[in-house]
C-alpha cells in the first residue's frame, strides 16, 4: 500500500477516534460512569497512538541531513515509547478510581453507558476496517499499535456495554469499577508489548525474528567467504534493518570483490529485509577474528 495512502487512512481513523473519545469523556461524566471514561481513557490513547503513527510516517519522509545520515526513521520508536508511558500513567489512574468506587460505589446512568459504549464499538469497528490492509502490509510498529490499541478499545467496548447492562437490571454499581479496573490491564498489557519492542530497538537490539547466527551460516555460505566476524545486527526502525561485518575471503584482486559484495547483500535483503549492510573484506585474518 502506497504510503500517502497508509496517511489518508490514519488521518481518518484519527479524526473518528477523536470524535468518539469528546462524546465517550462527555458521556462518561454525565452516566457518572468510570469505566465509560476508562474507555474514553483508552480511546484517548488510540488517538495519541494513531497520531503519533500519521506523524512519524510523515518526518520519517524527511532525507537524512549530515548530522542525521539515517534520517528521522527513529522518531517512531521514540513516538511509540512516549505512547507506552503515556499507558502506563492512564492505567495506575484508572485503578486508584475504580479502588475508591468499589468501595464506594456510585450510581450510574446505565442507559447512557449502553448508548455510548456502542456508539463508540462502531467507530473502533470502522476504523479497524480502515487500519487492516496497511496493518497486513507494514512493520511499522507505531501503526501496528495504534491498530492494538483500537482492537483492545474493541473489547473495552463490549466489556462496558455488558457491564451497562447488568448494572441497568441489578443496580450493582460495583461492576462500573470492576470494568474499569480491567480496562485498565488491558492498557497496562498494550503498554507493556509496545514498551518492550521499542526499548529493544533502542538499545540496538537484533531484529525481532532475525538470527545472528543464522546470517553468520548464510554469509559463510557463499563460497569466497572463509569466515565473517565483528557481526552486529540491528534496527534502525522497526522495519529497517542494518548490519555491519568483517568477511574473510580468499585473496583476489580488488575488481572481484564487487562480486562478493553484491552476492551478500542481496541473499542479506532476500531472506532477512537487511537493507542497509556494510561489509568489510579481508584477505587475511585481523586481530578481532578469535580465529
Amino acid at each position: 500500500m502506497e504510503p500517502h495512502t497508509v496517511q489518508s487512512r490514519l488521518k481518518l481513523s484519527v479524526i473518528f477516534t477523536f470524535f468518539i473519545f469528546i462524546i465517550e469523556l462527555a458521556g462518561g461524566w454525565i452516566a457518572n460512569s468510570l469505566a465509560l471514561m476508562s474507555d474514553a481513557a483508552h480511546m484517548f490513547a488510540d488517538v495519541f497512538s494513531l497520531s503519533l503513527s500519521w506523524f512519524a510516517l510523515k518526518v520519517s519522509e524527511r532525507p537524512s541531513t549530515a548530522t542525521k545520515t539515517y534520517g528521522y526513521h527513529r522518531f517512531e520508536i521514540l513516538a511509540a515509547f512516549l505512547n507506552g508511558l503515556l499507558l502506563i500513567v492512564l492505567a495506575v489512574g484508572i485503578w486508584h478510581e475504580a479502588y475508591q468506587r468499589f468501595h464506594h460505589p456510585h450510581e450510574v446512568q446505565s442507559g447512557i453507558v449502553i448508548g455510548v459504549a456502542i456508539l463508540g464499538l462502531l467507530t473502533n469497528l470502522a476504523v479497524i476496517s480502515f487500519l487492516k490492509s496497511p496493518f497486513h502490509e507494514t512493520n511499522d510498529l507505531n501503526l501496528k499499535s495504534a491498530f492494538y490499541h483500537v482492537l483492545g478499545d474493541s473489547l473495552a467496548s463490549v466489556g462496558v456495554i455488558v457491564g451497562g447492562v447488568v448494572m441497568l437490571y441489578t443496580g450493582w454499581y460495583a461492576a462500573d469499577a470492576l470494568i474499569g479496573a480491567g480496562i485498565g490491564i488491558l492498557i497496562v498489557w498494550g503498554a507493556k508489548t509496545l514498551l518492550s519492542d521499542s526499548l529493544h530497538i533502542l538499545l540496538e537490539g537484533v531484529p525481532r525474528g532475525v538470527s545472528v547466527q543464522d546470517v553468520e551460516r548464510e554469509l559463510t555460505a557463499i563460497p569466497a567467504i572463509r569466515n565473517v566476524h565483528e557481526l552486529h545486527i540491528w534496527c534502525i526502525c522497526s522495519n529497517i534493518y542494518a548490519l555491519s561485518a568483517h568477511a574473510l575471503v580468499h585473496d583476489q584482486k580488488v575488481n572481484q570483490a564487487r562480486f562478493i559484495l553484491d552476492e551478500a547483500r542481496n541473499m542479506l535483503k532476500a531472506k532477512f529485509n537487511i537493507a542497509h549492510s556494510t561489509i568489510q573484506l579481508e584477505s587475511s585474518p585481523c586481530a578481532n577474528s578469535h580465529m
